[in-house]
């Protein structure tokens, strides 16, 4: 990879991985548009890394508590909100985790074209503005309940599907579900760990078990980008989103989607 498109592609990772636009549709739209060669499967492993890093440092004071409440809920059998937030992570990663082995294979043979992107990047994001537009804001993410988890988390797993936004697909259902902004976004990010450490560590097996030779110093600028760029797009969206909303999003989704299929079909 050349010096530019390792600089692209991370800050494309970190800054689209919590935004409702997609990473893995900007990902893989520079190797079909730009006829890039494909970035690899330790590149991919260095931005998840990089995405990681970013969430974690952000909510860190946030998961210190609810891990140290959830080995105490664990332990002691004693439940707190602080618990009971943990275990709606766990139980609301299940169902993606589920589908990622059932239908990965064919998710990655049929569904990664311009067209099924160009589709699904209007479709969920018409979705994302209904729900916000309409969507009233009464709950916070300590309301969270076995049902609204699990319509989360079931949501989340249509973003297997290239163009989807896993963070724009679950927002869109927390707004659906009566939560504010800000508290579907925040539940969103922290669904994010657990699903960006499981795709990483699959990516680093493979890695693992496969030959191919390492450039240390792209690895190294990918994680360093992705990580940089992912923190500072968290912090700002979270500042913004009440003023803004997630109509720009709406938008950029539209315009994209368009120019996708416009794309395909001249």
């Amino acid at each position: 990879m050349l010096w530019y498109q390792i600089v692209f592609l991370a800050l494309i990772q970190g800054l689209t991985e919590f935004l409702p636009i997609s990473s893995s549709a900007h990902l893989i739209l520079p190797a079909q548009l730009l006829d890039w060669q494909d970035q690899g499967l330790a590149f991919d492993v260095a931005v998840h890394i990089g995405s990681l890093v970013a969430i974690v440092a952000y909510f860190y004071k946030d998961l210190v508590k609810i891990t140290i409440a959830w080995c105490v809920s664990l332990k002691q059998r004693r439940s707190s909100e602080d618990s009971r937030l943990a275990w709606w992570v766990v139980i609301a990663t299940i169902p993606a985790c589920a589908a990622g082995l059932l239908f990965n294979d064919f998710i990655s043979t049929h569904l990664r074209s311009i067209e099924v992107i160009g589709y699904t990047t209007i479709g969920f994001g018409v979705l994302l503005w209904w729900a916000d537009h309409y969507g009233t804001s009464l709950k916070s993410e300590r309301d969270l309940g076995i049902k609204s988890v699990l319509y989360i988390g079931f949501a989340q797993a249509l973003a297997l599907i290239p163009g989807t936004s896993r963070s724009g697909i679950t927002m869109t259902m927390g707004r659906f579900l009566g939560f504010s902004r800000e508290s579907a976004a925040r539940f969103s990010f922290l669904l994010s760990i657990p699903l960006i450490l499981a795709a990483g560590s699959v990516k680093f097996l493979e890695l693992l078990s496969s030959n191919i030779t390492i450039d240390w110093m792209s690895i190294i600028a990918g994680v360093v980008l992705s990580a940089i760029s992912a923190y500072a797009c968290i912090f700002l969206f979270l500042k913004w989103l009440n003023r803004i909303g997630f109509f720009p999003f709406f938008v950029y989704r539209l315009i994209l989607g368009s120019v996708l299929l416009l794309m395909v079909y001249l």
